[in-house]
């Protein structure tokens, strides 16, 4: 089972909004299709209702990564686990895909697809690939960028658990501002203290 690659769903799926934005890209059919990526055969189920259904996961996953961004490991698991109940997952062994060098089977993991619409599926597969995540590298592993404007979820897998931002673009311009705040109050700091200085030097 690829679990990098199931527990993206979710990042994508959260990250179609940008709540402190007012931006939302979930707004189409095609919208939804896109998230499915390379799972075309599940995608061509989705339809107008599906933006609707995911818009209320995408709610409800993004509460699982802000739990976890604060810390809350408990809230985070509760509220992974009533989604999982809800979008049950029917795992099996497959192997048509992919052969070894002698073309037999590679047998690997992989979640069926039986799920009654487009919505379901999606969500069981997005909620299954960030249990596997949570559960294999910490719950502290999920995150929420952290460079203002920007709230995107995010998945760390940094070798130092150092990882505080979405992208390298958010990271460079947090580290801009940082920077420029730090100047600031340097340049207010000297100018405080020439003041002193030409006050102390008049009496």
């Amino acid at each position: 089972m690829e679990l990098a690659y199931y527990s993206d769903y979710a990042v994508r799926l959260v990250n179609t909004e940008q709540p402190e934005r007012g931006g939302d890209s979930l707004t189409s059919v095609e919208a939804v299709r896109e998230l499915f990526g390379a799972a075309q055969q599940a995608a061509r189920r989705a339809t107008e209702s599906d933006v609707t259904r995911l818009r209320a996961v995408r709610s409800r996953l993004r509460a699982v990564f802000e739990a976890a961004d604060r810390g809350d490991e408990v809230l985070a698991v509760d509220l992974l686990n009533a989604l999982m109940m809800e979008f049950p997952v029917s795992p099996q062994i497959s192997g048509h895909e992919f052969r070894d060098g002698e073309n037999r089977p590679k047998w690997h993991m992989h979640i069926a697809d039986h799920a009654a619409n487009a919505t379901a599926g999606f969500t069981a597969t997005a909620c299954m690939g960030l249990a596997f995540h949570l559960t294999e590298l910490g719950v502290d592993r999920l995150g929420i960028c952290e460079a203002k404007p920007c709230r995107n979820a995010y998945l760390d897998t940094s070798t130092n658990r150092s990882r505080r931002y979405c992208s390298d673009r958010c990271a460079t311009r947090a580290n801009v501002a940082a920077y420029r705040a730090r100047k600031r109050r340097e340049s207010t700091r000297t100018a405080e203290s020439a003041q002193d200085a030409t006050a102390r030097g008049e009496r």
